[in-house]
């Protein structure tokens, strides 16, 4: 089941499509001007026209948006049902499977704890003296796998595991974390070196989680809500469940098209594809780590600058984040019932737009991402470039 690279190829020269004639300098230490104004009811209404053809064009049966600037949500706004057989209309308050989006957090999270010292960039991952020792399996491993590092997985240069059709994450649904992480190094060797070749990788991800439940001793998502999502005043997001019926209060249902979106462990992507949010909820979390002096950040400018920084032969993709030469930092997902971007732009804006269903081989992916910077268009104060 491909959910990843495929977005990622298409979106790494976009995020808006954005002239990359140049790399602009870090972002500003404030954003210019300091704060805009809502839109007007016109505006509102001309981004409710535009958000309702992207939702015709591609039977969307919800789709929810947020943005924010300086510190402020400068809009919110649904559209649809969020639960159709309930005939439920979609508000800016429900919750949605937020899918590989969940990568920025993971790194994030991963980034507070080199901050403090209690690990590094360059600290091994399996293997005796290493972050997960032999928790997963002891040596002879194959070839490399005692040499990839936080680094490696965080910029998805591990050297295997992709996001292909033997994605360990949609394999073995019996297994918990622990018995598939043993299987995947006992049974698949990598394809190349570390730090040599560019994979999109969810398992990459998930063991990511599992390094933070070791240096933390408490569960990925306890850990997070607590020391990540709290500080940026989010305190809904949680992970999600697998069924229909293991919705939360207040979560969308979601809807395939020749795809079961109830079909998958979604609680076991918990660190690479597991948590549920609202737009807001995002866009809170963006603009605590987007490198701007509004609102305080929850990480150090350097840290950030690190964090969202590509290796040369992945020139798209940094640590957790999808970036391009504008200075825009974004992430997307997808998974069956499920389609979202989160976008930190280069003016210091910051935005997100979930839907509850996808469509694959199609644009819709592409168009969500246009979607949002038209959007934004409509109120020409903001100066969106």
């Amino acid at each position: 089941m491909q959910i990843g690279r495929r977005n990622f190829v298409k979106l790494a020269a976009s995020a808006g499509a954005l002239p990359l004639l140049s790399r602009p300098s870090r972002a500003q230490l404030a954003p210019n001007p300091s704060s805009v104004r809502p839109p007007s009811p016109a505006e509102r209404a001309a981004m409710a026209r535009l958000a309702q053809a992207f939702m015709s064009k591609f039977d969307v049966p919800g789709l929810s948006v947020a943005i924010g600037y300086a510190g402020a949500i400068v809009h919110q706004a649904a559209y649809g049902l969020a639960d159709l057989e309930q005939n439920e209309a979609a508000t800016p308050h429900h919750l949605f499977r937020i899918a590989s989006i969940s990568k920025m957090i993971t790194s994030v999270t991963l980034f507070r704890l080199i901050e403090e010292n209690r690990v590094k960039l360059t600290d091994r991952v399996f293997g005796p003296g290493a972050l997960l020792g032999t928790d997963y399996g002891g040596p002879p491993y194959s070839p490399g796998v005692d040499q990839i590092t936080l680094e490696h997985l965080l910029t998805h240069t591990g050297g295997g595991w992709t996001n292909d059709d033997r994605d360990p994450m949609f394999s073995h649904p019996h297994m918990d974390h622990a018995q598939l992480i043993s299987w995947t190094l006992a049974n698949r060797p990598l394809d190349h070196p570390p730090g040599q070749h560019y994979a999109y990788s969810n398992f990459g991800y998930c063991v990511l989680g599992r390094v933070i439940e070791k240096l933390t001793g408490r569960r990925y998502d306890e850990h997070v809500r607590s020391e990540v999502l709290a500080r940026c005043g989010v305190t809904d997001m949680t992970i999600a469940g697998n069924t229909r019926e293991q919705r939360q209060p207040g979560e969308v249902a979601y809807y395939g098209r020749g795809e079961s979106p109830y079909g998958m462990d979604v609680r076991r992507m918990d660190s690479h594809g597991g948590w549920i949010a609202t737009p807001t909820d995002l866009v809170q979390f963006l603009m605590h780590v987007d490198g701007y002096a509004r609102p305080t950040n929850i990480l150090r400018p350097h840290t950030i600058q690190t964090m969202t920084t590509a290796p040369s032969y992945s020139p798209d993709y940094a640590k957790g984040f999808c970036i391009n030469r504008s200075d825009n930092w974004w992430h997307n997902g997808s998974l069956p019932g499920t389609s979202t971007i989160a976008v930190r732009t280069h003016g210091g804006f910051c935005w997100s737009a979930f839907t509850n269903t996808r469509r694959q081989n199609t644009s819709m992916d592409s168009e969500l991402d246009q979607l949002n910077w038209t959007m934004a268009r409509q109120v020409g104060e903001w100066r969106v470039a």
